[in-house]
């Protein structure tokens, strides 16, 4: 599924199933709080942070879905066209970072 087709999913999601979109600033708040569960996994699990037994369950696909469902759903109220955007962002980073990473000796 392209990134056009999802927001049409969520679209379509929120009409049959959330009965409207929460306002922007709720979603803000709700993207804050699912990247928080996203920084919580990825460090503990791949950071020096011991894993808590409760969340050694998590699954981190499904949380950075969770993300990507209300980045979709602020795209859809905001009026913005996703796929378009990242297709500009991923030229203009082409362009811009085509030979940058592989002369970084860090990266090595």
């Amino acid at each position: 599924m392209d990134i056009k087709n999802a927001q049409q999913a969520v679209d379509a999601w929120i009409q049959e199933h959330g009965v409207r979109y929460f306002n922007e600033l709720t979603n803000m708040a709700q993207l804050t709080e699912e990247v928080g569960e996203v920084a919580r996994i990825i460090a503990r699990r791949y950071g020096e942070q011991s894993e808590k037994e409760s969340d050694r369950n998590k699954d981190l696909g499904e949380e950075l879905a969770d993300v990507m469902f209300v980045v979709l759903c602020l795209a859809n109220q905001t009026g913005v066209d996703l796929q378009e955007a990242f297709d500009k962002k991923l030229e203009l980073k082409t362009k811009r970072d085509h030979d940058r990473h592989h002369g970084n000796e860090k990266l090595k």
